[in-house]
């Protein structure tokens, strides 16, 4: 059942990375002066876009950095409990 739930996580994930759209993340008057520069000529738009994406994604990775040594240190382990044995103080 381990190796099924691994397999279908995994091609979760790539299903995920495999589909992507072009996204614009900007204000108002961000949007405005990056698409009049791009009409210029300039090429300062595209850089701001780009920007503003990198900018985007840095606390999702700081997120999944997080997530990812969180699961590693605290994953169920295969250790034999026998409390049968202890009394259990409620204090």
């Amino acid at each position: 059942m381990k190796v099924i739930r691994y397999w279908l996580a995994v091609i979760t994930f790539l299903g995920v990375l495999s589909m992507h759209t072009e996204v614009s993340a900007q204000c108002a008057m961000c949007t405005l002066n990056a698409e009049n520069s791009v009409k210029n000529g300039n090429t300062q738009g595209k850089g701001l876009n780009n920007g503003i994406l990198y900018l985007l994604a840095a606390p999702y990775l700081a997120v999944a950095g997080v997530g990812f040594l969180w699961y590693k240190k605290y994953r169920k382990k295969n250790v034999n409990l026998n409390m049968k044995d202890q009394k259990i103080n409620l204090n």
